[in-house]
């Protein structure tokens, strides 16, 4: 859920007050939504149904948070969520929430480690299971029975890959262009309870693709999960499950399904009562969020397909490929989406969009029809794969090629903005996203005034730093080089010791007489232990701080570390936004006449 500016809007609570149907339901964050389908039977229009029930609670939703002055956003990462988004104040108070957080923080002994690397990279430190909340997917559920489960799973492992690589959302991350589906990566990391110094022991993350192929039972996977991960929630069971089975009763096995629910294979094995008959299902949790509902749609029927499709054909996809081989391929499918090279069940090698649409998409076909499935929704539905990978407009491309549009104006935030917006007009449109067209600046939100944003939106994240020990010379050509008036100085670990302006550089240059052999330390000139602020400090805030104490940039700091620096030319960009807005003017001109005509101004101390 979104605000008018597609910031994250904390309203769960708010939206469930005003909600009825008990499929809508609450996640990790308050600003996330659920809800839950109702089962039917594979076959006929099954999907028709799907896509129209999907549709009417999507819209019942959308209702909802518009009644809290918010929006809903289907995809895989928000672009404009923040790190400041992921606090413990956002968590929503649900018990179990708050248990699951305790119980992994208690594992892991202390903040999880983030390192993601894709055309951007990311290292971040989070003492909390909240970056979890970052992630939101459209799971399908496939119902087998137990002697076809073996069977059925190894399948839904093999075309898991493909599958993704047709649908990845999720590029983005803190503004950071990571991998085409990030919230694999994420998600992993936001839940491993894995100690980093056991580099020669081989231990399995709680989110994970699986170790090997199902031989003879589901039960393999549940003593395997039992066996290598520790009991993170208890609760009462409320019946012996033996004594349950000798009256003649279904048990609900209570305690499985709660430890199930803690381990998040990619596709998981879930048991369940429905009517009072168990089953079994093969919940596929691959898929991403978005764009829209006839895109998530036409994800499922392609993983139903080929499903059905590949059971048809292969009796034992285990023969035909190496299971390292079909987790190869979902890795580079997250990393890489449609340019990945997959190796595929025939021992050839090839590109994921050329495998898709001369192999895949009538293989999928094919497992439709001899499923019973309506000709018109096979048609409708695969001909929206079959054109999102023609075009290679996934929703993933369609984020990265809009920020590639607008990178030369505006600031970051307000390029994430316009992108959300874009976004959230384009699902009300209900066109599927191979169809879009780019997102542009105009579409976003302009801000009235600086209180409504932080720091974090504005600053630069890439500064350029020097050390204590440096000369003054290098700093002097550093400045001349990058056209900047600030260097900050850090030490080896990356934390702020000082920064030099360029005027304090000058009034050293008219001062001395002589330069020392070997040059000037620039620990003899900088300003030490500068003040700083916090990326999630009100914009506003930091420009009274910059006047109070009349300096012209700020550091930017987080947990004792330099992560970027805001200037009083940041400032100048900001304001000439707003005053164009305001004016009606030409912004992209008067900006870059504003930039040209303030290179010389400083006014720092």
């Amino acid at each position: 859920m979104v605000d008018e500016r597609g910031d994250p809007a904390p309203v769960i609570e708010e939206v469930l007050e005003r909600n009825s149907d008990e499929r809508i339901v609450t996640e990790l964050t308050r600003y996330n939504v659920e809800f839950n389908m109702d089962p039917l039977r594979f076959g006929g229009d099954c999907f028709q149904q799907m896509e129209a029930s999907t549709s009417e609670l999507v819209e019942t939703v959308r209702g909802l948070t518009q009644q809290v002055d918010s929006e809903i956003a289907l995809t895989g990462i928000l672009p404009t969520a923040h790190l400041s988004d992921f606090a413990m104040d956002y968590m929503t108070p649900r018990p179990r929430y708050y248990a699951l957080n305790d119980a992994i923080s208690r594992l892991r002994g202390g903040a999880g480690q983030y390192q993601i690397r894709g055309i951007d990279e990311l290292f971040v430190k989070h003492d909390s299971i909240m970056l979890e909340g970052c992630n939101t997917s459209f799971q399908t559920h496939f119902q087998v029975s137990p002697e076809e489960f073996p069977r059925y799973y190894n399948i839904a492992q093999v075309v898991a890959a493909p599958c993704l690589a047709a649908a990845t959302n999720s590029p983005l991350l803190f503004g950071k262009r990571l991998w085409r589906e990030t919230r694999i990566a994420l998600f992993q990391q936001a839940v491993d309870t894995r100690s980093t110094n056991l580099y020669l022991r081989e231990m399995s993350p709680r989110v994970h693709f699986g170790t090997d192929w199902v031989d003879e039972s589901v039960m393999e996977i549940f003593k395997e999960d039992i066996s290598r991960f520790r009991v993170l929630l208890t609760t009462e069971l409320g019946e012996d499950s033996l004594e349950t089975l000798e009256a003649g009763g279904v048990p609900n096995l209570k305690a499985l399904q709660l430890h199930n629910g803690t381990v998040y294979r990619w596709n998981r094995a879930c048991y369940g009562i429905t009517d009072g008959k168990p089953h079994l299902r093969i919940e596929n949790r691959v898929l991403p969020s978005g764009p829209t509902v006839i895109d998530e749609i036409a994800n499922a029927v392609f993983w139903y397909g080929l499903v059905a499709g590949l059971a048809h054909e292969y009796r034992d996809v285990s023969e035909h490929i190496d299971f390292y081989e079909a987790r190869y391929n979902f890795n580079a499918a997250a990393r890489s989406g449609l340019a990945s090279q997959f190796t595929w069940l025939d021992g050839s090698n090839r590109p994921a969009h050329e495998l898709i649409l001369d192999t895949l998409i009538p293989l999928a076909e094919e497992g439709l029809r001899t499923s019973d499935i309506a000709s018109s929704d096979i048609d409708r539905y695969l001909g929206v794969i079959q054109k999102r990978v023609e075009t290679q407009q996934t929703g993933a491309q369609w984020q990265l090629d809009s920020l590639a549009r607008m990178e030369e104006v505006g600031s970051r935030a307000e390029r994430l903005g316009a992108l959300t917006r874009g976004m959230v007009e384009r699902q009300k449109e209900g066109h599927p996203v191979h169809e879009w067209s780019l997102a542009t600046l105009e579409e976003g939100y302009t801000p009235t005034g600086m209180q409504e944003t932080n720091v974090e939106a504005y600053m630069t994240t890439d500064p350029f730093t020097v050390h204590e020990k440096e000369s003054i010379e290098f700093v002097a050509r550093l400045m001349d080089w990058q056209k900047i008036r600030h260097v900050l100085v850090e030490d080896e670990e990356h934390r702020l010791v000082g920064l030099v302006s360029h005027r304090t550089l000058l009034r050293h240059m008219a001062e001395r007489t002589e330069q020392p052999e070997g040059g000037v330390p620039v620990g003899e000139i900088m300003v030490e232990d500068p003040i700083s602020v916090s990326p999630d400090r009100p914009t506003l805030e930091a420009v009274e701080l910059m006047r109070e104490h009349e300096i012209g940039a700020l550091p930017v700091v987080r947990e004792n570390r330099l992560v970027g620096i805001i200037t009083e030319q940041d400032f100048i960009q900001i304001a000439g936004n707003i005053l164009d807005e305001t004016l009606g003017l030409d912004g992209d001109a008067e900006a870059s006449a504003a930039s040209s005509d303030s290179e010389g101004v400083d006014v720092s101390s």
